[in-house]
């Protein structure tokens, strides 16, 4: 038997030869077009790591005039997650990240280098790995998964490296009867590289973040298909990569011990290389250890985390800009129409260790990002928000979607609009005793508040109709007949003489108002709440103050 009878015997089926499929799949019409890719795994939620490699990739693909691909690595069948690849493509659209080919979903595909999902692909795999058997390249391996466990415990026990290479690759000289022979009698069998490499030779690789990388060539005889006919990610790397003439891989650093493997498989195939560019994981503070940020323990890691708690979408893209580029934040900090899209990143500003994932620092962004939004637009997020996960303040929100703006709006457009919303989740409990519906106070008295103080000045001082120096002159007037101090020198000079000072004054009007010590513009407030809401407050609050101050109520 001729070794491409073998091949055909041991991989039979295969529509095309690596040739043919190399015809089919040509050069793109511009050769040196820029060209990235995101292969995830639908294997569950979305992990905001995904988020960053793909948000880089697609970044440097557009500034680039490139092309950007998503491809699907689902040769895992056993982790499948039901819809995954369309959570994938949800999420990353969600965030702008746009593709110029790649998967819409499970079964349908855009672009002429597809299909774009590896479970689809196993004949060009096959073809690609025939032609390695053809050139005694590769061979069928029969170790069981109990012969494989007892090598890699000896190679532990003697602290030696662990895999397949040397008198541990068993069947990397088998005869092409034996295989046969066993294959006939019904014996299950992979498929393995026969790595040429020697590990005491070196292979060189310009990474474009981590610079020039030296490693021991790969003489370990990997896997390249396995029982079930797909590929591992190494051989679907070469194939996939060369055949939609991918110019930059840009991905997580957890690949990057693999680079001798690559380089070598696409040295076999006298392929040239793609430039390789390995970002570091997001990492995290847990007690005295810094690990990377985790599916398994961290709900952070998700990105619909962010989705839930309804943290803007932009406000994850400009944080993870500033992971992405050490410069970024300077410049954001001088652009002055906020497009953080603007920013052109280049490999140098990559880190070359792994960021400190600061969630903090997301919400802080957030509140810088939601803080310039119009009042409008913060509205009808937050109306398609609570629409999702709070009802009941969502009927509320439409049912007074004029005065909702309105009170969004306290504070907004001026030189410094308040920041005190970080998320949409965290809208109502910031405006919700502006609602009567929600206002439930839980009034905390002190010593300083004068209920006779806040009946004259409601009764008699307050107009909504005054202009906002007219109405602080009222209270300033109104507090001084209850010794509030209207001189904040003087009050700081000789307290005792008084209730308090204007300040204090202003907080018995603001809580008695809203049931908070602290909140935008007092003025504002009040004037949205109007005379008829403020007199119900005034009752509520004279009741609570009687009941912790009984005596007043003889008075």
């Amino acid at each position: 038997m001729t070794r491409n009878e073998y091949a055909d015997f041991l991989l039979p089926n295969v529509n095309h030869s690596k040739e043919e499929y190399e015809n089919i799949f040509k050069e793109r019409e511009s050769k040196g077009n820029f060209v990235t890719r995101i292969a995830p795994s639908p294997t569950g939620f979305v992990h905001v790591g995904t988020l960053y490699t793909g948000f880089v990739a697609s970044k440097f693909a557009r500034q680039n005039n490139g092309t950007y691909i998503l491809r699907i690595e689902d040769t895992d069948q056993k982790r499948l997650v039901e819809g995954g690849v369309s959570e994938i493509v949800k999420v990353l659209d969600d965030y702008g990240i746009k593709f110029d080919e790649g998967m819409k979903d499970e079964t349908t595909s855009y672009g002429e280098y597809g299909p774009y999902i590896q479970s689809q692909r196993k004949d060009i795999y096959q073809a690609f790995a025939k032609y390695l058997i053809e050139r005694d390249l590769a061979y069928p391996c029969f170790m069981s998964e109990e012969e494989l466990n007892e090598i890699r415990s000896n190679q532990e026990a003697r602290k030696q490296r662990i895999g397949i290479y040397g008198r541990y690759a068993r069947f990397r000289n088998i005869s092409i009867e034996d295989a046969i022979e066993r294959i006939n009698n019904g014996e299950k069998y992979i498929i393995r590289l026969k790595s040429p490499g020697n590990f005491d030779n070196k292979v060189y690789v310009d990474d474009a973040i981590k610079g020039n990388l030296e490693f021991p060539e790969n003489d370990l005889d990997i896997v390249i298909i396995k029982h079930d006919g797909l590929p591992t990610y190494h051989f679907a790397h070469l194939v996939d990569d060369h055949l939609m003439h991918v110019t930059h891989v840009i991905r997580a650093d957890e690949w990057v011990s693999s680079l001798p493997i690559h380089a070598q498989l696409f040295d076999i195939f006298e392929y040239e290389r793609p430039i390789y560019a390995h970002l570091s994981p997001l990492m995290k503070k847990d007690g005295d250890i810094t690990r990377k940020l985790s599916k398994r323990k961290d709900p952070e890691a998700a990105v619909s985390h962010y989705h839930e708690t309804g943290i803007p979408k932009e406000a994850l893209m400009i944080y993870i800009m500033t992971v992405a580029n050490s410069n970024f934040e300077a410049w954001f900090d001088k652009c002055t129409d906020g497009n953080f899209m603007d920013f052109e990143l280049t490999f140098d500003k990559v880190s070359t260790s792994g960021a400190l994932f600061d969630l903090d620092k997301i919400i802080n962004i957030s509140k810088n990002y939601l803080s310039k939004i119009s009042a409008k637009e913060l509205y009808e997020r937050t109306l398609e928000y609570t629409n999702e996960y709070d009802r009941e303040f969502y009927d509320l929100l439409k049912k007074y979607e004029n005065y909702s703006i309105n009170v969004l709006n306290i504070e907004r457009e001026c030189e410094r609009p308040r920041k005190d919303i970080d998320s949409y989740s965290s809208v109502r409990k910031e405006i919700s005793y502006m609602y009567d519906e929600l206002f439930n106070p839980n009034y905390s008295i002190k010593e300083y508040y004068d209920i006779n103080f806040l009946e004259d000045y409601f009764e008699n001082y307050y107009s909504i109709s005054d202009d906002k120096n007219t109405w602080f002159d009222k209270i300033k007037e109104c507090a001084s007949k209850y010794n509030y101090c209207a001189n904040n020198k003087e009050y700081k000079a000789n307290p005792e003489s008084y209730k308090g000072n204007i300040s204090h004054a202003c907080e018995v009007i603001r809580v008695c108002a809203t049931g908070k010590e602290q909140t935008p513009d007092l003025y504002e407030i009040l004037k949205l709440l109007g005379k008829d809401r403020i007199k119900i407050r005034f009752e509520q609050f004279k009741k609570c103050f009687y009941e912790v101050n009984p005596i007043w109520d003889t008075l």
